[in-house]
Formats: C-alpha cells, sequence, structure tokens
C-alpha cells in the first residue's frame, strides 16, 4: 500500500470530509493513514500563520504525525482557481516538488490519502491539470460524486477521463451535497450502471457532509466521523485499494 488520489466530480462537493473517513476507516485497520492536500486556495491565519482548513481538518483525522508544508506545499490565501492564485502570487505549481513532499509523507505512513483540488481536469498551470498531478503520483484514483442536479453528465465525463489515464480504480463514493435532493436513490442507480468498473464504496448521507462537520469544535468533528465510518464499504475499499495498489 502506498495511497489513494481523491477527486471529484467538481469543487465544493465534499471531497475533504470523505478524504477523513477514508483516513479514519485506513487507520482502524491497524495502519499509519496521513492526509494529504498538495494544492490548496482559500488560507486564513492560525497562530499567524496562513493555513488551509481542508488541509487542517484532514491532518486532524490523521494518525500520523507530519509537517503543515509537506501535507500542504502549495497555498494560495485567495480562494479562487489554484492557477489563477499561483499566477497572481508569482509562482508555479511544480508536480516534481509535490511528489518529493508525498515521498516524504510515504516514509513515515502506510498509506497516503491525497485529496485532489477541484475537479479531474481543474487547472494547475497552463500546461498542468489535477489529472497530471494524479498521475504524478500514480496511486489508485477514488472518484466522489457529489449528488446533485447534473451530476450524472459529470461523474461519467470524469469517470471516462480517468479510465483514458490507465491509472488504478479503487472505486467511487456518493456525497449527499443537497438536503432536498430529490431521486437520489434512483441517480445511484443510475450512476452503478454507467460506472460499473468503478466499484461502489458507499453513500454519505447529508448529514454527515463535510461544511456541517467542520463548523464543530475538533473533537465533535472526529465524534461525528467516527460515527458514520459504516456508510462506506470497508471491504470494498480494501479489497481494490490491496488487488489495485
Amino acid at each position: 500500500m502506498s495511497g489513494l488520489f481523491v477527486t471529484g466530480t467538481d469543487t465544493e462537493i465534499g471531497k475533504t470530509f470523505v478524504s477523513s473517513l477514508l483516513i479514519k476507516i485506513l487507520a482502524e485497520e491497524g495502519l499509519r493513514v496521513t492526509g494529504m492536500k498538495p494544492v490548496a486556495s482559500g488560507a486564513n491565519k492560525v497562530a499567524g500563520v496562513l493555513k488551509n482548513d481542508d488541509a487542517l481538518f484532514l491532518m486532524q483525522a490523521s494518525n500520523v504525525d507530519a509537517d503543515y508544508k509537506s501535507v500542504n506545499p502549495y497555498l494560495f490565501e485567495p480562494a479562487v482557481a489554484p492557477h489563477i492564485a499561483a499566477e497572481q502570487a508569482g509562482v508555479e505549481i511544480n508536480l516534481d516538488k509535490i511528489k518529493k513532499c508525498f515521498e516524504q509523507l510515504q516514509t513515515k505512513s502506510d498509506v497516503v490519502v491525497v485529496e485532489g483540488v477541484g475537479g479531474w481536469y481543474a487547472p494547475l498551470s497552463e500546461h498542468t491539470t489535477v489529472a497530471d498531478l494524479a498521475e504524478t503520483l500514480c496511486i489508485p484514483i477514488i472518484l466522489v460524486v457529489g449528488l446533485r442536479l447534473g451530476c450524472l453528465n459529470h461523474a461519467l465525463l470524469t469517470a471516462q477521463a480517468i479510465r483514458q489515464s490507465g491509472l488504478p480504480i479503487a472505486g467511487w463514493i456518493a456525497n449527499h451535497v443537497e438536503k432536498d435532493f430529490v431521486f437520489e436513490n434512483e441517480n445511484i442507480k443510475t450512476l452503478k450502471h454507467f460506472l460499473g468498473d468503478f466499484p461502489f464504496i458507499g453513500s454519505v448521507p447529508y448529514a454527515l457532509n463535510h461544511d456541517q462537520v467542520t463548523q464543530a469544535d475538533q473533537n465533535q468533528s472526529n465524534i461525528k466521523i467516527k460515527e458514520y465510518l459504516h456508510h462506506i464499504n470497508k471491504k470494498t475499499l480494501i479489497n481494490n485499494f490491496t488487488v489495485k495498489k
């Protein structure tokens, strides 16, 4: 085992919360697990130092102590598309630098759960996208589908792009991001049909959405995560992860 790359059908569809669930589940298997957020836009000062909430949330879920700069090597203060934020900061996101940080985390971890930014083809520079980052790390992919109107098209397009990359596929997870989304079961059934080569790992209810959990204090967040790990099919996750590592 070495890592999992968590991508999504869009931004703001719960990749961070799902990543934290995966971290907790793998840790329960006795593994040393570290979360990584290679690129993040949007930062607040913590003890006078700019840090990203998602990166901190992943670190909180992890059972390995890691340096913040290794977990989140590229951080930009404005919450805008990362390639725009990088250009404004006069920085070019270097995939080799991210890979080195990933390898550093690997030395103290059995598994590194890497959360992408935005969707699969979100630009990181004029020449690279999140897909290029995933290919650089070359680890199994988990697709998070945010259940809302339009998710079917977004999911099928993203899945096709992931297939074309040739990277190993660990599976997909449905995340309920809208409280009143209608025909959710029918949408999941359709997704299972069209994503037949992507093992279905689980469905996370709306009440467990990342935004709601992270509004609580850190201890309460951990309690809520642990309460709902059963929404992820541990056997499917472990089997596909270990076979396709």
